[in-house]
């Protein structure tokens, strides 16, 4: 007996399409926005009835309630930051009257982007939260038009509003300056990868905080993917020059590897060179020798996006949020040069 192919549900994609207009158009008329031309709504609508699109929630959404779901879009990753931030942010909302519900990106790309934002917006969010914190992401929230409040989580405030993030500036600085209080002469930078915003961040605090000092700033020639193995890489370089004494790596995962490479050319950690690592890593206390790293408060930031998201849902006109700063957890693979130099 022949099986019967199931019918493909219409998208909102499709309603753009027949109406000749944007999906975020779409979206926007079926939320009853004031912002949609009569003209374009009308042929919205006809496109809706033509093809029996019926949005999740649409009853409610149609009816002008609100749903009370904040979407959020992060990307398909174990990096550390990523699904703390997200973990951190579920629990604010709980406190709240509002949930969170997530769509997932498995690759860096704009189309991936426009899927995950579409089936938020098919589930009738109220506003869309990206905690992808890289620069194609602060480019799409500027460019696209959701007609909803769009929050990006670690941005570049000086780029985007409606940005909270970690002062990761501060971050990059500390870790430094804590490399030239035991004296130090200069810190090498391990950065993490183009086009990432905490990347770019952690390295103008490294540099800011050098030039502070009129201390000599290395150029940035290594740099990794936030993979031990990347450290690893540029461990093996960096091993092989005795004028380094101190590292300040861009994530735990990195520093972790760059103590790989040390430890296999005979530089011991901290005897010959120190090095700090950035996130602390609930492992990083464990490791041979415990890492000092710089600490990332998470809850915090959480909060301040859930408070930041009420704010705006709230009727408030492009309410700002304070960085949340770090501090530094100071353990045993750091010391004082074994020669102090000038």
């Amino acid at each position: 007996m022949p099986v019967r192919s199931q019918k493909r549900h219409p998208t909102m994609a499709d309603v753009a399409e027949r109406a000749g207009v944007s999906h975020q158009t779409v979206s926007r008329v079926i939320n009853n926005s004031p912002s949609v031309r009569p003209d374009t709504a009308s042929r919205v609508r006809a496109a809706i009835a033509d093809l029996g699109y019926r949005p999740n929630r649409s009853a409610r959404m149609l009816a002008s309630t609100h749903s009370r779901l904040i979407g959020v879009a992060t990307w398909g990753t174990s990096h550390h930051g990523p699904q703390q931030v997200l973990l951190a942010l579920d629990a604010a909302a709980r406190r709240t009257e509002y949930r969170i519900t997530v769509s997932t990106l498995h690759a860096l790309t704009a189309e991936d982007t426009k899927e995950a934002v579409e089936e938020l917006l098919q589930l009738g969010v109220e506003a869309v939260v990206l905690i992808i914190p890289h620069d194609s992401m602060l480019r799409f929230a500027r460019e696209a038009d959701l007609g909803l409040p769009t929050v990006v989580v670690e941005g570049d405030l000086s780029r985007m509003p409606l940005t909270v993030g970690i002062d990761n500036v501060q971050g990059g600085q500390i870790a430094t300056r804590h490399l030239l209080e035991l004296g130090h002469r200069t810190v090498v930078h391990v950065a993490g990868p183009p086009g990432w915003a905490e990347a770019s961040a952690r390295v103008e605090g490294w540099r800011l905080e050098l030039e502070a000092w009129g201390r000599e700033v290395p150029p940035l020639r290594w740099g990794g993917d936030w993979s031990a193995q990347s450290g690893y890489e540029a461990g093996v370089s960096l091993a092989r020059d005795p004028d380094v004494t101190a590292i300040f790596a861009a994530n735990d995962q990195m520093a972790l590897g760059v103590i790989a490479a040390l430890r296999e050319a005979g530089r011991r950690v901290p005897d010959d060179v120190s090095v700090v690592g950035f996130d602390d890593l609930p492992e990083s206390s464990f490791i041979d020798p415990p890492l000092t790293s710089v600490q990332q408060d998470f809850g915090e930031l959480g909060r301040r996006t859930m408070a930041l998201l009420e704010r705006v849902l709230g009727g408030e006109k492009a309410p700002t949020a304070e960085l949340v700063p770090t501090s530094l957890v100071v353990r045993s693979s750091t010391a004082a040069p074994r020669v102090s130099t000038p």
